[in-house]
C-alpha cells in the first residue's frame, strides 16, 4: 500500500525521499580482532543473542536529510494535508 509523505523536519518536501532497507545479519565477532566467528541464521542464535526488531525500512528526506522511521512521514502527512 502507497502512503503520502510529508517530512516533519522541514514540513515543505512530499516528494523528494530516499527509503532505507534494513537488513540485519547476526554475526559473533572476537572482541580483540573484529574477525567474524560465526554468522546465524535467524533461526540458530546462540541463548543470549536477541535478534533486530527494528524497522525493515527508514526514510530520509532528501531536502533536509532527516532519517526516520516510516510512520513519522506518514503521520506527519496525514495530519499537515
Amino acid at each position: 500500500m502507497t502512503h503520502a509523505y510529508r517530512c516533519p523536519n522541514c514540513k515543505t518536501n512530499r516528494s523528494r525521499f530516499n527509503l532505507i532497507e534494513q537488513h540485519a545479519t547476526p554475526v559473533k565477532m572476537d572482541p580483540q580482532t573484529g574477525e567474524t566467528i560465526n554468522a546465524y541464521t535467524d533461526q540458530n542464535v546462540e541463548v543470549f543473542h536477541q535478534l533486530y526488531k527494528g524497522p525493515k525500512l527508514k526514510v530520509q528526506c532528501a531536502a533536509c536529510g532527516l532519517i526516520e522511521e516510516e510512520q513519522s512521514f506518514i503521520k506527519y502527512a496525514d495530519y499537515n494535508g
